[in-house]
């Protein structure tokens, strides 16, 4: 849910069946709402449609009711330490925007699918993720170069000297 969705924790414990016909949520962030628009990948249709689920919320406790969300991060949080893997709830929000900023995703395709209505977190995204791309793209362009240099202006080894 939070890797498909990019929803806070707390959004994310309160979205169900009637956020999917609708279309979106709206979002809690320091005290004022954003309204986001709702959309489930198949991949997370599947996921959804094995369960289980909630009535009024896809993600509940083993009791069948719906988290909070202290308990619902809690929960995530053990889960993840008793798999023997670092994480929280809200890296998984991180990680979600990371991938999106790595698939081209624009400042704000990422304020509308997280809810940001300021630019800087996504500007934090998308400046990493085009860094990350420049610099394989610089490095490619390098290495073309490199090997349509002509054999006097390549650099020459000594012998006996290791090194690139």
């Amino acid at each position: 849910m939070l890797l498909y969705t990019g929803l806070r924790r707390g959004d994310a414990v309160r979205l169900g069946r009637q956020h999917v016909r609708g279309g979106s949520i709206k979002t809690e962030k320091s005290g004022y709402m954003v309204e986001v628009p709702v959309l489930i990948l198949p991949v997370l249709q599947r996921t959804l449609e094995a369960g289980p689920t909630g009535d009024l919320t896809f993600i509940v406790g083993a009791n069948g009711r719906p988290f909070t969300k202290e308990s619902f991060g809690n929960q995530f949080k053990a889960a993840c330490k008793e798999a023997g893997v670092p994480g929280s709830a809200h890296g998984v929000r991180k990680l979600a925007a990371t991938r999106m900023a790595n698939n081209d995703a624009t400042e704000s395709h990422l304020m509308a699918v997280f809810g940001w209505t300021d630019p800087k977190m996504a500007a934090h995204y998308t400046r990493t993720a085009n860094r990350r791309r420049l610099a394989a793209q610089s490095i490619e362009k390098l290495n073309a170069r490199a090997t349509s240099i002509p054999a006097p202006l390549r650099p020459v080894r000594e012998k006996g000297v290791k090194g690139k």
